[in-house]
């Protein structure tokens, strides 16, 4: 009997489709914590940030009122990436009546691969994060002490090359809650979370989720002046000041980075151009049955307020 290629494959498509989807479902999105998402119907996104104003002067009785201008501070451009991927079911494998099962356990790895690319992207934004040939729309990497502002010199969003402690994360989060508008006017900044990679669990567990602060100093009520926990309440639980808690991020490749994300809007976005779709269809030469699977995005940052980052010692 005759191989109807074209009628395998309306009997095969729902259930690879479905094995696909599950799977893909199944690779974590850790990128959702990090990244806005946003919707898009054009070849690349562009946002353009304004300064603001500056202080408001106080009006003498009679004197006429004083006028400012929002200028423009930079563009920030995203562009999107076609991300698509496909497998061959030989027609051998339709013969030996193999191309059910063949067929299903490349989905699955077509599925994990599709996901993980996904993965991989949105964590570069943090890998390449300190790097000066991956820049923003100000002409900065995304975390940098000379973000350039229109009435106050330079700004920054790193936090040193310092790992992550209790002592750390509190001068870090006195830091984010000084930020400046590109007029130098506080906008009153606040932490919402913590990111690191996996290596940092147990050390973000300890510092947010500790009743007692993890702080060693020198205790003045033990006879022996050495160093031990001074048994002080946590700070940082107790004033709820990362109310996100922590997340962790298995492709953050710099074992020592860590970064705060921070209420600031129009931070870090990822749109999508045009949502993963699958399609199989007969190929006349070989006789195979392709299956692909295709998606487009982008992911990047506009203002860079959005995230403060250390990268470690």
């Amino acid at each position: 009997m005759a191989i109807n290629r074209g009628s395998i494959a309306k009997e095969l498509l729902p259930g690879l489709n479905a094995v696909f989807g599950m799977e893909y479902g199944e690779v974590a999105n850790e990128h959702a914590p990090l990244f806005d998402t946003e919707n898009s119907d054009r070849a690349f996104e562009e946002e353009v940030l304004f300064t603001g104003f500056g202080t408001a002067p106080t009006k003498s009785e009679g004197a006429a009122v004083t006028y400012d201008n929002a200028q423009e501070s930079y563009v920030a451009r995203y562009t999107h990436e076609t991300v698509a991927l496909a497998f061959a079911v030989t027609e051998e494998a339709m013969e030996d009546n193999l191309y059910d099962t063949f067929a299903k356990l490349r989905a699955r790895g077509l599925a994990r691969a599709m996901a993980n690319t996904k993965q991989v992207k949105a964590a570069d934004v943090f890998n390449q994060g300190f790097s000066a040939t991956a820049t923003g729309g100000d002409g900065q990497p995304f975390f940098s002490a000379s973000h350039p502002t229109v009435g106050d010199g330079t700004q920054s969003n790193t936090l040193g090359a310092t790992d992550l402690s209790e002592a750390a994360l509190e001068s870090a989060l006195i830091t984010v809650s000084k930020a400046k508008d590109d007029r130098g006017i506080l906008i009153g900044l606040q932490t919402k979370s913590l990111h690191i990679p996996s290596d940092l669990a147990f050390t973000a567990d300890q510092i947010l989720n500790s009743t007692l602060s993890t702080a060693i100093g020198v205790n003045p009520t033990t006879a022996a002046n050495g160093a031990t926990n001074v048994n002080n309440i946590n700070s940082i639980m107790n004033l709820g000041l990362v109310p996100g808690g922590f997340y962790v991020n298995r492709r953050f490749t710099d074992t020592n980075g860590w970064y705060l994300k921070t209420d600031c809007p129009n931070g870090t976005k990822m749109f999508v151009r045009s949502p993963l779709q699958t399609k199989m269809e007969p190929d006349f030469d070989t006789g195979n049955l392709r299956f692909k699977s295709r998606e487009r995005y982008s992911f990047g940052f506009s203002d860079w307020r959005g995230f403060y980052g250390s990268s470690g010692s």
